[in-house]
């Protein structure tokens, strides 16, 4: 059987399943494909859905640790230490968060506004942090910023492994491509499996 494999750049308060209200239907007509992890309804950005079941459990094991990029906006400007300490692993709840790659970014992404906008609150400037995980607990990157006192106020996953958002619009999804199926399967040591593409891309 030939699989399936896209990226979709999930817009804000979608579900990443293909049922019920605010769900990814309307904007992907491609059958027998899921989503692999997923996004919470108040976050944004990369999705990646795949027919092909054996690489979808590849992907979401945290034993295979693949590293999940993201950027959040947060309410204030975090310091060297309240960035070590991401790096560390922070404590969140009852766990330890793995350790994170966590820098700050030099200039603010060029995203489109929030639709509905980011509740800001004028006395207190917001900064951009980009985050690497692997691990992909239940709204683990919120939890992350708030446990070192920089509250998350926005968050865009920017990239899946090597797979980046670029500019694939919110809303809009593509195939990959062959050569971005096969460094994919590498990542995971997972053998090359039977690729087939569709139309290049779609706008929900």
């Amino acid at each position: 059987m030939a699989h399936r494999y896209l990226l979709f750049n999930k817009p804000y308060d979608v579900l990443s399943q293909f049922s019920g209200e605010r769900s990814l239907a309307p904007f992907i007509d491609v059958p027998d494909v899921y989503p692999v992890g997923r996004l919470d309804a108040d976050s944004e950005g990369l999705l990646l859905l795949t027919s092909d079941g054996a690489l979808q459990h590849r992907l979401s094991d945290p034993k295979f640790a693949h590293p999940r990029t993201y950027w959040a906006q947060v309410e204030g400007v975090p310091t060297a230490e309240a960035l070590e300490r991401l790096r560390r692993g922070v404590t969140v709840q009852d766990y330890v968060a793995r350790p994170a790659q966590a820098r700050m970014l030099e200039r603010e992404p060029g995203f489109a506004e929030r639709v509905p906008p980011v509740r800001f609150r004028k006395s207190i400037p917001t900064s951009w942090v980009e985050l690497v995980l692997t691990e992909g607990r239940n709204r683990q990157v919120r939890r992350m910023t708030a446990a070192v006192g920089f509250p998350t106020l926005r968050l865009v996953r920017v990239a899946i492994g090597e797979l980046r958002l670029g500019e694939l619009g919110f809303g809009v999804w593509r195939d990959l491509d062959e050569g971005e199926v096969v460094d994919l399967c590498k990542a995971t040591g997972y053998s090359k499996p039977r690729w087939r593409s569709g139309p290049s891309r779609t706008r929900g």
